[in-house]
């Protein structure tokens, strides 16, 4: 997974009727756009993620 600073990211759902959760990359620790991210979803919660399966980045579409 690479990403860069402003991505946007999709956490999905993991259980039937998850909803899912949208953000944007401050900032990427790792080389080359590895992870970890530090990431500030929509609900104004930060935080710092090692993305899984049910991690997507949609690149250069920062708010």
């Amino acid at each position: 997974m690479e990403a860069a600073q402003g991505d946007r990211i999709i956490v999905h759902g993991r259980t039937v009727g998850a909803t899912d959760r949208h953000g944007v990359i401050l900032e990427v620790r790792g080389e080359g756009g590895a992870p970890p991210y530090v990431v500030r979803f929509d609900d104004g919660h930060e935080t710092v993620m090692y993305p899984g399966g049910d991690f997507a980045v949609d690149h250069g579409h920062a708010n």
